[in-house]
């Protein structure tokens, strides 16, 4: 299994809480949310990581320096890191060929490491994270539920369904799930939808698939937030890093 994280936008609804750097440069609790990502991955079993980098990506380089992982990590750079984030997914297809299985994660997310544990340790072969716990109103990507099924992903969703909770922004693919998302991301980018964030065409692909092709854990209870507003990363060290877990001193293995 190998991890995708997308990096390469600025941030720039961070101001000055950004400080100028890539979002996954943000520390919390005395580290960037680079290292968090790579130690949490690698104690959960995934030792294959592959990064898109834009925006200074030159410093993205120095933190993976740092910490130990130079060439350990492999690094995708996206010029036009300033369009939508469906062209850092186009940017990656070539870290998901030959892979059984693929984690394809946003990386402005501080979470606790069992939320990775449930990803990777989940029996569904395509599953995304679902959080009960959600904020109204348009900003949160929901996961819409019918049936016990995933029947809408959006933020503004218009299926019908029973509930919604809030999308992590990690998602593990399977060989096939993943080669159909890159097909549909680089049909994005050749018709001109540049512009557009790689969930839309994941949307389109859950809404096209069966059924029971794509399911969902429900992490509800576990810390964990997204980095998009200066609030986000107040809250974020204030809320979140108090409640975060040690890792085990097991590793947990993932296929």
């Amino acid at each position: 299994m190998k991890a995708v994280i997308l990096a390469a936008g600025r941030g720039r609804r961070l101001g000055s809480a950004g400080d100028e750097r890539p979002k996954i440069l943000l520390r919390f609790g005395g580290r960037t949310l680079l290292q968090r990502h790579i130690e949490i991955l690698e104690h959960c079993g995934i030792g294959s990581i592959a990064m898109v980098v834009g925006y200074r990506a030159e410093s993205v380089h120095d933190e993976i320096k740092r910490i130990g992982r130079a060439g350990q990590v492999q690094l995708i750079e996206n010029p036009r890191y300033a369009e939508g984030s469906v062209v850092s997914l186009w940017s990656a297809a070539a870290a998901f060929a030959g892979e059984r299985s693929t984690l394809l994660m946003d990386g402005d997310v501080l979470y606790d490491w069992r939320l990775m544990q449930r990803l990777t340790q989940s029996h569904r072969a395509n599953c995304l994270l679902m959080d009960r716990n959600i904020e109204p109103g348009e900003e949160p990507v929901k996961l819409c539920i019918a049936a016990n099924r995933i029947v809408d992903f959006h933020k503004r969703p218009t299926i019908d369904h029973e509930f919604h909770g809030e999308s992590v922004g990690f998602f593990r693919l399977s060989a096939g799930i993943g080669a159909a998302l890159l097909t549909g991301a680089a049909e994005y980018v050749a018709s001109g939808r540049h512009d557009q964030e790689y969930e839309e065409p994941l949307r389109d692909l859950i809404l096209a698939s069966g059924p029971d092709v794509f399911g969902y854990e429900d992490i509800t209870g576990l810390p964990w937030a997204e980095i998009d507003f200066p609030l986000d990363v107040a809250r974020a060290r204030k809320r979140v890093v108090p409640r975060l877990t040690e890792m085990a001193a097991t590793a947990a293995g993932a296929g």
